[in-house]
């Protein structure tokens, strides 16, 4: 058999050739799509290598007894394995084959297509395993692809990278958990030409946030299409008709950047023209074309689509086409769309994207909380966290003040409440019963009804998108047990931050209050309740608890909290690790709910200290959980948050002290280093995670860490934008924690930022 398969021999049914992308670009190609060109190395090639050179007997040797929950042996094993492939060479005959076809990939299209320039042509290399998008296993996305592929010895060794990539850790753990025979698994590899792509996006042949069938979702931007998985660029969003062909609506956002291929045919993330940033990317005929070919995919697969396009110099062409899996018909029961004529009456900052229509209700201090029920639109300065309950039971939220990081913010994206921040003005232009719609995806609010709701409301998990390999941990952030199994429905690796502040402010009453009246058992059910629910949903995976920081001024809505001290900056005042250990009793009853959950068999919840500056503070903190029964950084994890510049600069004495890991809370830390307050609009464009001496403090503290080996991690807000993630793959953070809607983009992030690495060490 030949090892190589050109997409004119393919079919949907070459599945145990090609694999499943091979197989359904080459159904694509005889359709008559415009697919640029290519060919695959066969499944059976893989094979043929891996027995010649006599691997099968050590990579199955490495997998013996291997235990996929042990995330430190799957991660050696599965290096250990890939650089067994990566390090043993192609043999010669069979080089030569991928070569030849290569070059004749080039030689075939260079005076004909657009996409060839010069002798050499840039390919995009891609794995598709045997068992890829078959209906009873998903092994998409989990193996690799290499972008501007250029030159016959870069080809084969981007062949046999993706040959390697069939042992990354999560494909490992995958097949493991699914019962597949590793060796029973092979793999094939598209070697297609890569489109120069001026202009690239994403459609839905049914529109996926209203499950609209008859709806076609075009989302476009200028450049590659890598920055909307990333969520750097906004993309223009055009909504076709399937069955008139005609456009419904335009909507352009302004694009500052696109990825471009440079010179030397690395992709390079450029700066868009002025001039062109506001201007609409597609055209009336192409957005009418891609829709044209949508619909002709949909029909010929008989399922909705989720189609990946790129243009290059005016030519559409289809790299990707799979099944929308999760596409429910469209019922007239369900949340209707919006209607675009509303009178706007306020803008904001989206803190939470989303729609919803209901009666206002305006708290301007924590006394009035009890007049919000469930539905109603919560509008307030800012919010505190003794208002969680109150901000559960609303429809949607909206605060006069704050940026991306207020607290508002981060519980609204969290509950997946539609919130607005940042309006500057809205508790004296809404009042109390009258309805408005917010519409926080495009941050605004239309005075009346604008949407109609049918029903409340439900709850339903998120559906975690292809299963991406990653060796950086992607955790999530959780505050509120009653949303831990959306949070573990993402696949996140754990939980990098639980704050209990929240789980406490449910129980109404301060944790000075319960040690007052002597019912500290009380205090310690009450958190023992809040974690128990959230260690479960996520056990075996770690789940990170920050033990209590609150604020003086945040919870005087809390029975004793009006006992609470006055304090000039309660930011910077008496809360975290120093009050904790001013009264002990509090510290003492939260280290006793956590020894309680271990001895009843949650073992994976590990302890964080907040707001540390001193190594005396965890020292002492040691002595009071020694004395509840538990040893640090042995018998359960042990860390502290990094949310100070002083601690940043003591860190290697914080190491000698001995703890298990670190967390970067980088909403304090970025305060505190240029500062800001973050809950200020008006300087809120200046607060600024990538500011040079933020960056320099994390890079400080991952060196200093690695070099004691103790574990590092980011739990603020940045964690969730892409920029930062970048940013501290670099530096070699070990793992990453993100808000529950952006943990799957954090993902594909991290793995295209961790691919990239790996290229530039060879």
């Amino acid at each position: 058999m030949s090892r190589i398969a050109w997409f004119k021999d393919l079919n949907r049914n070459s599945l145990s050739i090609a694999g499943g992308k091979g197989a359904n670009l080459g159904e694509m190609f005889n359709l008559g799509m415009p697919v640029p060109p290519g060919f695959c190395v066969t499944a059976q090639t893989y094979k043929e290598f891996i027995d010649q050179m006599e691997l099968t007997p050590k990579i199955t040797q490495l997998l013996n007894n291997l235990d996929p929950e042990n995330n430190d042996r799957l991660q050696q094993v599965g290096d250990k394995i890939q650089q067994l492939i990566i390090s043993t060479p192609v043999p010669e005959e069979m080089a030569e084959e991928i070569v030849e076809s290569y070059e004749l990939l080039g030689m075939e299209r260079k005076n004909t297509d657009s996409l060839v320039h010069g002798n050499d042509v840039f390919v995009a290399v891609r794995s598709s395993a045997t068992a890829e998008d078959l209906p009873t296993a998903s092994f998409a996305g989990q193996q690799a692809t290499f972008l501007n592929v250029k030159g016959k010895e870069n080809i084969v060794k981007a062949v046999r990278a993706c040959w390697a990539s069939l042992f990354t850790p999560r494909a490992i753990y995958y097949r493991e958990r699914n019962k597949f025979d590793h060796m029973k698994v092979f793999i094939s590899v598209v070697v297609q030409v890569m489109v120069n792509a001026q202009k690239s996006g994403i459609m839905f042949t049914v529109n996926p946030a209203t499950n609209h069938a008859h709806e076609i979702v075009i989302e476009a931007v200028y450049g590659l299409g890598e920055l909307i998985v990333g969520g750097e660029v906004n993309p223009d969003l055009y909504i076709v008709d399937k069955n008139k062909r005609d456009i419904k609506s335009i909507e352009i956002k302004k694009k500052i950047a696109g990825l471009f291929r440079n010179e030397i045919g690395m992709n390079e993330k450029q700066t868009i023209p002025t001039e062109m940033q506001e201007r609409q990317v597609l055209d009336q005929k192409q957005i009418l074309e891609l829709a044209r070919l949508g619909k002709k995919l949909e029909d010929h697969y008989g399922l909705p689509q989720d189609i990946e396009w790129a243009i290059e110099q005016n030519q559409i062409f289809i790299v990707q086409t799979r099944a929308v899996t999760t596409f429910k018909e469209h019922t007239q029961d369900r949340v209707q769309s919006v209607e675009e004529a509303g009178k706007i009456i306020l803008k904001g900052e989206t803190a939470s994207a989303g729609v919803y229509s209901g009666p206002v209700k305006v708290v301007r201090s924590p006394a009035e909380l009890s007049k919000v029920q469930k539905g109603d639109v919560l509008v307030t300065r800012m919010t505190t966290p003794d208002m969680v309950p109150a901000m559960q039971r609303a429809g949607a939220i909206i605060t006069d003040e704050g940026g991306m990081t207020c607290h508002a913010a981060i519980v609204s994206r969290e509950m997946g409440t539609p919130c607005l921040v940042g309006t500057e003005h809205a508790t004296e232009v809404l009042h109390d019963g009258e309805i408005v719609t917010i519409h926080a995806s495009r941050g605004v609010v239309y005075e009346g009804k604008v949407t109609v709701h049918q029903e409340e409301k439900k709850e339903v998990p998120p559906v975690a998108g292809e299963d991406i390999i990653t060796a950086t941990e992607i955790k999530v952030i959780l505050d509120i047990p009653e949303r831990a199994a959306v949070a573990a429905a993402t696949g996140a690796d754990g939980v990098g931050l639980v704050r209990l502040e929240i789980i406490i402010a449910k129980s109404g009453i301060h944790p000075a209050e319960y040690v007052r009246q002597g019912k500290t058992e009380e205090y310690i059910n009450v958190v023992k309740d809040g974690l128990q629910e959230i260690a479960k949903a996520f056990s075996p995976r770690p789940v990170w608890v920050r033990c209590s920081d609150m604020r003086s001024d945040e919870y005087r809505n809390l029975v004793g909290g009006d006992q609470e001290p006055h304090e000039t900056d309660p930011m910077i005042g008496w809360h975290g690790i120093r009050r904790l250990l001013d009264d002990k009793e509090i510290l003492r009853a939260e280290f006793q709910a956590i020894r309680d959950l271990h001895y009843e068999g949650l073992k994976n919840i590990g302890i964080m200290l907040p707001f540390v500056i001193r190594v005396d503070e965890i020292r002492k903190a040691k002595e009071v959980l020694r004395e509840v029964g538990l040893e640090p950084c042995t018998a359960i994890d042990f860390g502290i948050m990094v949310e100070t510049p002083a601690i940043c600069w003591i860190m290697e004495d914080v190491c000698k002290e001995g703890i298990s890991f670190v967390s970067f809370g980088t909403n304090d830390l970025t305060q505190l280093t240029l500062g800001i307050d973050r809950n200020n609009e008006h300087i809120a464009p200046l607060f600024d995670e990538m500011h040079p001496a933020v960056l320099g403090e994390i890079a400080k503290v991952i060196k200093v860490c690695k070099k004691y080996g103790v574990k590092t991690s980011i739990c603020g807000q940045a964690g969730s934008k892409p920029v930062m993630a970048e940013f501290l793959i670099h530096q070699g953070v070990d793992s990453i924690s993100a808000n529950i809607d952006a943990v799957d983009t954090i993902r594909r992030v991290v793995a295209r930022v961790e691919r990239k690495l790996l290229l530039e060490k060879r």
